[in-house]
């Protein structure tokens, strides 16, 4: 019995350690994680002098807060936020629309040849962007649309692979049943995916909705690519833009860098539970 219990502790005490152990480890990786982002912060607040000093100074003698407003005056840097924001949110919606359609007609409806679209589907994922940079480019100057937010804008209206899958792979796990009792009941096709599949992929939407605004907004070559004018200048640019001035004056860069985080973590914080769980659901499930 005395032996029983020495062992029994002696577990808890290994257990307890390492937990220790991963929290440890935990508390480090996102210290060394969160020191390029509160370096960004102290920059930014930073008077000039102070950007170039060695030693570097974490803390500003003095916090010029001036900074974010001069990224205001010296470029448009609200029209390129402004830019940004139709872009990922028009991005978003067709992310969200076509995908889900896509993933519910490989998961639901069985029809000749669809094991073999959805090879080729899973095949796609594997071709860089590189490869399809020039045909689309071509493509896009034929149609006219070079200049214009149409080439960012359009092709997520017409699915992206990963998120097919994802959502295909999620819609399986839903109870088949569901649609025969919708089926008797005199439900259509249409509305068994509008009743029934779209409640009850809240998760799986969430997360393709983060991913695709984040791409989205964080795409710097199809801007790069297809924009000349710079007013029509998402933020992505838009930073590349203070780096083309005579002196580079990084404290504004690292403000308008700052401002720029803001959209995506209000997002992110905003559908934090949406999107681990359809993290977790998606990747356990399906």
């Amino acid at each position: 019995m005395q032996r029983k219990r020495v062992l029994l502790h002696s577990k808890k005490r290994r257990a307890i350690l390492g937990k220790i152990i991963v929290y440890f480890l935990l508390v480090v990786g996102a210290i060394v994680f969160l020191v390029p982002f509160i370096w960004m912060l102290s920059t930014s607040v930073k008077p000039p002098e102070e950007v170039y000093i060695f030693p570097p100074k974490w803390i500003p003698s003095r916090f010029v807060w001036e900074n974010y407003v001069k990224i205001f005056e010296l470029m448009p840097t609200g029209r390129f936020l402004l830019n940004s924001l139709v872009i990922s949110c028009l991005t978003m919606a067709g992310s969200v629309i076509s995908c889900s359609l896509v993933g519910f007609a490989f998961a639901r409806l069985r029809f000749r040849g669809s094991g073999i679209l959805f090879f080729i589907l899973l095949i796609t994922m594997m071709l860089p962007h590189q490869v399809t940079m020039v045909p689309l480019y071509m493509i896009f100057s034929k149609l006219g649309w070079v200049g214009t937010y149409f080439p960012l804008i359009v092709p997520a209206f017409f699915g992206n692979p990963y998120f097919i899958f994802l959502l295909r792979q999620f819609f399986t796990t839903i109870p088949k049943e569901l649609d025969e009792a919708a089926k008797v009941d005199g439900c259509s096709i249409p509305g068994i995916f509008a009743r029934i599949i779209v409640p009850m992929s809240k998760p799986a939407l969430g997360i393709v909705a983060i991913l695709s605004f984040t791409d989205a907004w964080n795409d710097f070559m199809g801007p790069l690519i297809y924009l000349s004018e710079f007013t029509k200048f998402p933020i992505s640019l838009g930073l590349r833009a203070f780096q083309t001035l005579r002196v580079v004056q990084w404290e504004l860069l690292m403000a308008t860098s700052a401002i720029a985080l803001i959209p995506v973590l209000v997002l992110f914080f905003l559908a934090q539970k949406n999107y681990i769980q359809g993290i977790v659901i998606s990747g356990v499930k399906g």
